[in-house]
């Protein structure tokens, strides 16, 4: 296999585990609440993550002992994601929040051209211009179909954007962490942290209450979900370019509509599934074509 096609099936994997993770967060809700289900993600990535490395190479626990404070910022972040993304789907929905977060890609475009002066081509400008006519197009659209919820809707995108200014964030600091540091190590505190951050939060009663197996087997992959899908992505990166990559990932809001669309010709009860209108369907396209030509499209390596 070659190594541009193994870069790409590893990012299409963290696309598929992302697509499938906005609706998988929507019915754990129906169990815990917001802080209580970032928590427990966190958590169980967290001992995997440590536990692998006591094992594997014990040296990179080191780390905990005194962590960069840069780490610990793109620990912070990565937390505001979390929860960001998480009350996205609370009170938005998967669809409109797998739509909205990808401002978060399109904002790390603009902040590599304005302050790491990166190069812009007619065609990354073409597509932050179609992104942002997307996002107008796909809210706009949204906010007239939701007829009984609109704060929810509107509070919801709060958050989304949110989640997405923190991503950048994140993705920011990240990028120097990773000229000094393993991202494994990286890791290590930016999974870490936010279990004593949102530990205030949690309402430990819920895990005493009465939940069938799937629903705990549902919260443990949820945790998985996050090592994985890092994991993953991290891998990709050796095998293919960032730019393949990042067009890629960018696709997991059409699964996660794919998804949707079958639930709702199931007729499935785990949450109530609205139909999307056919306008903000364009926007959501018009966002993807645009976060796509935004991260910017370089030819094939020679």
């Amino acid at each position: 296999m070659q190594n541009q096609t193994k870069g790409v099936l590893l990012a299409g994997t963290t696309a598929i585990l992302w697509g499938v993770l906005a609706i998988a967060l929507k019915v754990s809700l129906k169990h815990f609440d917001a802080y209580t289900v970032v928590w427990f993600r966190f958590f169980v990535a967290s001992i995997i993550l440590a536990g692998y490395f006591a094992i594997k190479q014990p040296e990179l626990l080191k780390i905990y002992k005194k962590p960069p404070w840069m780490m610990l910022l793109a620990a912070v972040l990565l937390g505001g994601n979390y929860i960001g993304y998480m009350q996205g789907v609370n009170y938005a929905g998967p669809a409109v929040t797998q739509v909205v977060i990808q401002a978060g890609p399109v904002l790390l475009g603009l902040i590599g051209f304005l302050f790491f002066k990166e190069s812009i081509n007619a065609l990354r400008a073409l597509g932050f211009g179609i992104a942002a006519i997307g996002f107008i197009l796909f809210y706009v659209y949204q906010l007239n179909a939701a007829i009984a919820d609109k704060d929810e809707l509107i509070k919801g995108v709060a958050w989304i954007l949110f989640a997405a200014c923190s991503w950048t964030g994140y993705a920011v600091v990240n990028k120097r962490l990773v000229t000094k540091w393993p991202p494994h190590q990286i890791n290590l505190i930016v999974f870490g942290l936010p279990v004593l951050l949102f530990l205030p939060l949690v309402n430990f009663s819920q895990f005493a209450m009465p939940h069938e197996p799937w629903v705990w087997l549902l919260m443990v992959a949820l945790g998985l979900n996050t090592v994985v899908a890092y994991g993953t992505l991290s891998a990709s990166f050796k095998y293919a370019e960032a730019n393949r990559i990042s067009i890629v990932i960018t696709m997991n809001p059409i699964i996660t509509f794919l998804l949707l669309e079958v639930l709702l010709l199931m007729d499935t009860q785990w949450f109530p599934i609205k139909e999307v209108p056919f306008m903000a369907y364009v926007g959501a396209a018009l966002v993807l074509v645009g976060a796509i030509l935004a991260v910017g499209i370089k030819g094939k390596a020679k």
